[in-house]
């Protein structure tokens, strides 16, 4: 007995993060609680439906939430929202016990024709046989065939006493209108970023394993608020690290991530209009052997956090931005050297090139490309452009390795002399012997008086 205790504890260290802290009821389920709350409230009022719909992106607690409402039904204490754990469906249906023969489930994906439904349809009306309700959990439900669907239309809009259906799906929209409008739907989200945050620092503490917090923030992001992904990728991590735990530079390289330090050094380049920094950097990543295209990636996302840190200052402290405590001063003042509109202009200009680089043949070139359009706004007449130079000239941050073009300087100008009268000919010969000169305009004519 002592030995198979063993065994099963060693199974348990054994299994993936995602399958060793799955929940086991609802009050384990996190950041979904706008659907754990009225499930939880409806296995307490007894208002139960016949038809379930679970709905929304991958790994993100659909299945494990169909398994816990399974757990909640079936317990010897049910229907309740809180299992007992102790009786013999809950330790049946628990994340690690071996399931129970009234609780099937089915892969839509290879199980979704209509022979599959015809079959279910047959055995459905076989009443439980240990617990109080017979209940069939359909994953990846979309890929049931329309014929499917229609097979299953008559029991699930009639189902017997016993039999409860619980559909889920990544795509609604895909289940025929007469079975969604005979459902419960319950949309679930992707988790948010602080939940993903506290749930794997909680993980890795009970794990008992050292990491660097700015670990975390990378593992967010890499699973994109699916608790299953980010799991998943913590448990690489985790595998992969020595005694000193799990090292960021590890997980950098690990993940394909862009380090903060270089991202660093090219937002301050653009900043400062140094385009040999900033090409420097493109170097080092390319030499690096990074994809240009997830550097640009993380070029964006700087440019984001920047953006908002510049509209909202106090962004870090209310929780709008996770920044790890050491990351708080570089970001600020990043943000507060480009300007709002510079950084809007520089994030608008890649989130464009990151389009044109998608199958492109050379991604250095259009990297390098960005890159120049970002350091000239004078190159651009836009709104954006002219309020970026605006901000550059404020600043006092002038670009020294593109300066303007200068005007040549203007000739001195000369003063033309006065035109003088042209002088005529006839007037200018010397009168001829005995003929009288010609009187003078400016002088008075002579008095014949006095002659």
């Amino acid at each position: 007995m002592a030995e198979d205790s063993e065994e099963t504890g060693r199974t348990r260290q054994n299994l993936a993060l995602y399958r060793k802290y799955r929940p086991a009821t609802f009050a384990e389920v996190r950041g979904q609680e706008h659907v754990t709350q009225p499930l939880r409230q409806a296995l307490s009022s007894g208002r139960i439906n016949h038809a379930y719909l679970f709905s929304g992106p991958r790994g993100c607690g659909k299945t494990s939430s169909a398994r816990i409402l399974a757990r909640s039904l079936n317990c010897v204490n049910g229907p309740t929202p809180d299992p007992c754990g102790v009786c013999d469906s809950c330790v049946a249906l628990a994340p690690s016990g071996p399931g129970s023969i009234d609780v099937i489930e089915i892969d839509a994906a290879s199980h979704g024709g209509v022979d599959d439904a015809r079959d279910l349809r047959e055995r459905a009306f076989y009443a439980p046989v240990a617990g109080r309700f017979k209940i069939y959990i359909i994953d990846e439900a979309h890929m049931v065939t329309q014929q499917g669907f229609n097979a299953l239309l008559k029991l699930v809009e009639e189902p017997p006493p016993h039999l409860k259906f619980i559909f889920a799906t990544t795509e609604p929209e895909k289940v025929i209108a007469t079975i969604r409008s005979r459902t419960h739907h319950y949309p679930f989200r992707l988790m948010p970023p602080s939940v993903m945050r506290e749930l794997t620092e909680e993980i890795l503490n009970a794990e008992g394993v050292k990491f660097d917090p700015a670990v975390l923030p990378l593992v967010v992001r890499a699973g994109a608020g699916s608790a299953r992904d980010t799991l998943s990728i913590l448990d690489q991590l985790l595998a992969g690290s020595d005694d000193s735990g799990i090292r960021y530079d590890r997980a950098v390289a690990l993940l394909g991530y862009t380090d903060a330090t270089l991202l660093d050094e090219i937002v301050d380049a653009f900043a400062a209009g140094d385009g040999a920094a900033v090409f420097r950097a493109v170097n080092r990543v390319i030499e690096g052997g990074h994809e240009p295209r997830r550097f640009a990636t993380d070029m964006l996302d700087r440019f984001r956090d920047l953006i908002v840190l510049a509209s909202v200052p106090d962004a870090i402290t209310t929780g709008l931005l996770d920044v790890p405590p050491d990351r708080v001063e570089a970001l600020t003042a990043q943000a507060s050297r480009s300007g709002l509109a510079a950084l809007t202009r520089a994030a608008e200009i890649i989130s464009a090139g990151l389009d044109q680089m998608r199958g492109a043949t050379s991604p250095r070139l259009l990297l390098e490309l960005m890159c120049a359009q970002v350091l000239l706004p004078a190159a651009a007449t836009d709104e954006r452009s002219l309020l970026a130079r605006l901000e550059r000239l404020e600043s006092g941050a002038v670009n020294q390795s593109y300066p303007e073009r200068t005007r040549p300087a203007p000739e001195p100008s000369v003063t033309p002399e006065p035109s003088r009268p042209v002088e005529d000919p006839a007037a200018a010969a010397p009168p001829a012997p005995g003929a009288q000169a010609p009187a003078d305009p400016a002088q008075p004519p002579a008095d014949p008086s006095r002659s």
